[in-house]
């Protein structure tokens, strides 16, 4: 699998092409260089990082109840269920639609935290990072400490490991399979997640929210934060569009993914390009300043891209059942109407001499 960090790079580098196509008809930069408004961008960051705290409190207490449970049992599963199966379902029910509503909570600003250098460590931490097993490279920064004293070493990120023990798609961290709605049929997401890894995995969730709330809060965003942000994660199109071919969301049944089965990633790409889209507002008016054409014409593609993965949501909700092919053209022309308003907005920070961080 392609990492997200190497795809930011060639975000970069397609962005700097797009430059150098067009630098012969570019006027001299002005000798001062605009500020852009970016408090309303902070605002916004940390209305959202208010909330994945929230979220990550209210999943941790779920899990150690859970755990609680777990360890009266013995961590004897089959006993457990037997046991207290009303209140483990009870419980389970909750963490899962905890984890839905809380997974946009750090999508909506993921374009700021991941597009932003000194942030960028939580997006690896939460949401972007891979387990060591499957990259190195890419891997999270952590170790996830079991209370049973088992160590997980750079195990992935953590929305991807919830959701793999919760619904049961890495089962390795799965205890085992039961029919949680007594409906007489075990389907997709019907486990027990085990409830060690299920504790740990919370307990750290808390704490890297809580430190990526305290990290917003001491920063102080700069043009260059601004428009990094945007030229490197408006062209994400082609990853996130590909991860969505292989979900369940367009596989059904046959996919084999560890994540993105439970929220659609359609869902995750327009929260990130509305997290963008308050950035831009910030950016658009020092763009203005010495192209005010341009600087409407961004904003009118970068909004009709928003647009075009809101009507591919709203034909998903209703309904309709995209095949992996149609999933690939569309991610084709969503990454190239991407990449055009990351060529956009780098020439425009060349102008302005802002500094694009790579």
């Amino acid at each position: 699998m392609t990492t997200r960090t190497s795809l930011r790079h060639v975000a970069v580098a397609a962005a700097t092409l797009a430059v150098a196509a067009t630098a012969a008809t570019a006027s001299a930069a002005p000798s001062a260089q605009p500020t852009p408004n970016l408090k309303p961008v902070k605002s916004y960051l940390l209305k959202h990082t208010a909330l994945l705290q929230g979220f990550t409190r209210d999943f941790r207490a779920v899990a150690n109840r859970y755990y609680a449970a777990a360890e009266a049992s013995d961590f004897d599963y089959g006993k457990l269920w037997a046991a207290k199966h009303a209140s483990v379902a009870k419980d389970l029910a909750r963490a899962k639609a905890l984890w839905v509503k809380g997974n946009p909570f750090y999508e909506r600003v993921e374009g700021v935290v991941a597009g932003t250098p000194s942030l960028a460590v939580y997006d690896v931490i939460l949401d972007a990072g891979s387990s060591a097993a499957e990259d190195p490279e890419s891997a999270v920064p952590f170790d996830l400490r079991l209370p049973s004293g088992k160590v997980l070493r750079k195990p992935g990120n953590l929305y991807n490991l919830t959701e793999g023990m919760l619904w049961g798609t890495q089962p390795a961290l799965v205890a085992k399979k039961v029919d949680l709605d007594g409906d007489g049929r075990l389907e997709f997401g019907e486990v027990l997640p085990e409830a060690n890894v299920f504790k740990a995995a919370a307990d750290a969730f808390f704490l890297y929210g809580g430190k990526l709330d305290a990290s917003a809060r001491a920063w102080t965003p700069t043009a260059s934060d601004a428009f990094t942000a945007v030229v490197v994660m408006v062209p994400t199109m082609s990853e996130y569009f590909g991860q969505w071919k292989v979900s369940r969301f367009v596989l059904g049944d046959k996919a084999k993914g560890e994540a993105f089965n439970v929220v659609s990633r359609l869902s995750d790409i327009g929260d990130i390009l509305g997290g963008l889209r308050v950035i831009y507002a910030g950016i658009g008016p020092a763009i203005a300043t010495v192209d005010p054409e341009q600087s409407a014409q961004t904003k009118r593609e970068l909004d009709a891209l928003y647009s075009y993965v809101a009507r591919l949501k709203k034909q998903e909700r209703a309904g309709k059942r995209f095949t992996p092919q149609q999933a690939e053209l569309l991610g084709r022309e969503a990454q190239e109407r991407a990449t055009a308003i990351a060529g956009q907005v780098t020439q425009a920070a060349a102008r302005l001499k802002v500094k694009i961080a790579q």
